[in-house]
C-alpha cells in the first residue's frame, strides 16, 4: 500500500511513500529500542544539549518547514509557521526544566533513607494526528525523550513529509539515530505494535474512535495511555462580558487552523441580553476572513485536509439548517478545485439539536442563544466532551466561581482556549486520559519509583 502526500489546495499528489513491511517494521522497534537503552543513561543535562538545538533548528526554519505542513494539510502559511516557533518553544521548555521536573524527591518515613525517582518507561509508541503535524509530535516528544524514553512516530497517513522531516531534524540536532523513529505505516500494524512486549506505552491525538481502539488495545496489554480526543468547546458570552474582544477571541479560536482543531470555540453560548449585539459583531468581523490559497499573505481561511472533511461539515450543516438554524452566511461547496469550504455562521439553533452536542471540525460557528447565566453553563456542561471551555464575564469574583463548576481539562477565562508548555493540557469524559505539557506531561510516562533504605 502506498501512502500519498496529498496538496488539498490543489488536489494533486505531491509525493507517494511505500508502507513498510512487517520485517522493516521489526527493524525500526529493534533499533529504537537500542537507542533508547543508551539514551536513557545520560543525564538530564545531556539529554537536553540536542533538544536546544532542536529549538533552534527549529526557530531558523520556520518558514520552510511550515510550508511542508501548508502543502500537505493546508493551513495558512503564517499560521504553520507559528506553529513551528511553538514548537521551539516546547523544546526549551523541556530542555531548561526537565532536571527540576525530574528531580529526586526526599519522603520522610520510617525508613532511614526514603525517596521517590522518576526513571523512563522505554520505549513509546505516539500515533499523531495531521492537524497541527509538528505542535503534535513535539509537544509529545520533548518532554518524552527529556524523561529518557524514545519513540516510535505513526503520523498521520496525509502528513508523510511532516513526519520525514521531523525524524531528519531529530538526527540533525544531535540526538541518536533512532530515537525518534517514522514509521511509514497505516493503521493495520498498530495493533500488534500495542501488544509488543517491547513497547512500554501508547500516547494518541485523535478521534474518539480511534482513542477507543487504542485504549482497548492497551487495556490488553496492561499498557498505560494518553489520550487526547475530541472536542467541542463552548465559548460562554455572558450579559458584562467585553464584547469587542470576546468577538476578536471568538473569531480567531473558531477559524484558526480553517476551523480544524479539537479547542476551537465550537459552541459559541451567548446569554439573551447581548445575543444580537455578538452575532452583528460576529458576522462583521467573519468578512475580514479571506479563503483562498493557504500560501498567500492574506489568506485567512485554507481548504480542509481531505474531501471527505468537507462532505462530512456540509452535512452537518444541512442537517442543522433542517433542524431549523439559520445560516447567516457560507453554507455552500464553492465550484474549482481544492477542498474548500466557505466561512459558515449558524444561528437560532434549537436547544435539541444533534449538533449542540457533536464536534464540528471545520470553519462554521454556531451561535446558541440562552436566557441566562445558568442556563449557559447548563448547555456548556451538557455533551459527552470535556476538553477546553472559555466563559467571558467582567466580574473576576463570578469568574473564579465559574471555573469550578465548568467541567473540562482547562477553563480559561477572557481569553481563548490554548496549549501553553507551562500548563496541563488534557481533557476529561470523551475528551481523552491523562496530560500532556507542564510538568504532569512529563510524568507521564515515568516509572514513578519508591526507595526506601533501612
Amino acid at each position: 500500500m502506498n501512502i500519498e502526500s496529498v496538496n488539498p489546495s490543489t488536489e494533486k499528489v505531491l509525493k507517494s511513500y511505500e508502507s513498510m513491511s512487517k520485517d522493516k517494521i521489526e527493524q525500526c522497534v529493534q533499533s529504537a529500542l537500542l537507542a533508547q537503552k543508551d539514551w536513557q543513561l545520560l543525564s538530564i543535562e545531556k539529554r537536553s544539549l540536542p533538544l536546544m538545538r532542536m529549538a533552534e533548528l527549529l526557530d531558523e526554519r520556520a518558514e520552510s518547514v511550515g510550508r511542508i505542513a501548508t502543502l500537505e494539510m493546508g493551513k495558512p502559511l503564517a499560521e504553520a509557521q507559528r506553529e513551528v516557533r511553538k514548537c521551539a518553544l516546547v523544546c526549551r521548555h523541556y530542555a531548561e526544566k526537565s532536571a527540576d521536573y525530574l528531580r529526586i524527591q526526599a519522603i520522610e518515613s520510617d525508613a532511614s533513607k526514603s525517596f521517590v525517582r522518576y526513571d523512563p518507561l522505554g520505549l513509546i509508541l505516539s500515533i499523531m494526528p495531521w492537524n497541527f503535524p509538528f505542535w503534535q509530535v513535539f509537544r509529545f516528544a520533548a518532554p518524552t525523550l527529556m524523561a529518557g524514553n524514545g519513540t516510535l512516530l505513526k503520523h498521520a497517513p496525509n502528513v508523510p513529509q511532516c513526519a520525514e522531516v521531523i525524524e531528519s531534524l531529530f538526527v540533525e540536532s544531535g540526538f541518536p539515530s533512532s530515537l525518534l523513529t517514522n514509521l511509514v505505516i497505516d493503521t493495520d500494524p498498530v495493533a500488534d505494535l500495542i501488544s509488543d512486549s517491547r513497547i512500554a506505552a501508547v500516547t494518541l491525538t485523535g478521534s474518539g474512535r480511534a482513542g477507543r481502539a487504542v485504549a482497548e488495545a492497551a487495556g490488553r496489554a496492561l499498557k498505560p495511555v494518553v489520550l487526547e480526543l475530541g472536542g467541542s468547546d463552548p465559548f460562554v458570552v455572558l450579559e458584562d462580558a467585553d464584547l469587542e474582544k470576546a468577538v476578536e477571541h471568538a473569531i480567531i479560536s473558531r477559524f484558526l487552523n480553517n476551523g480544524q482543531s479539537c479547542i476551537a470555540a465550537k459552541r459559541l453560548i451567548v446569554v439573551d441580553a447581548v445575543h444580537d449585539e455578538f452575532v452583528e459583531r460576529f458576522a462583521q468581523a467573519m468578512e475580514d476572513l479571506v479563503m483562498g490559497d493557504p500560501l498567500k499573505p492574506e489568506t485567512r481561511i485554507g481548504p480542509l485536509a481531505q474531501n471527505r472533511f468537507r462532505t462530512a461539515l456540509h452535512e452537518q450543516v444541512q442537517n442543522l439548517v433542517q433542524e431549523g438554524a439559520r445560516c447567516v452566511t457560507g453554507g455552500t461547496i464553492p465550484d474549482g478545485e481544492g477542498f474548500y469550504y466557505p466561512p459558515t455562521l449558524l444561528i437560532d439553533i434549537p436547544l435539541n439539536s444533534k449538533i449542540i452536542k457533536d464536534e464540528i471540525f471545520g470553519p462554521v460557528a454556531s451561535v446558541i442563544r440562552v436566557p441566562d447565566q445558568k442556563s449557559a453553563i447548563d448547555l456548556a456542561n451538557a455533551v459527552d466532551y470535556g476538553l477546553g471551555a472559555s466563559v467571558w464575564t467582567q466580574d473576576q469574583s463570578l469568574a473564579e466561581d465559574l471555573t469550578a463548576e465548568l467541567n473540562a481539562g482547562a477553563v480559561f477565562v477572557n481569553g481563548m482556549v490554548k496549549s501553553d508548555p507551562r500548563l496541563p493540557f488534557g481533557g476529561i469524559k470523551q475528551s481523552g486520559i491523562g496530560r500532556e505539557l507542564g510538568r504532569e506531561g512529563i510524568l507521564e510516562f515515568v516509572n514513578t519509583k519508591t526507595v526506601w533504605i533501612a
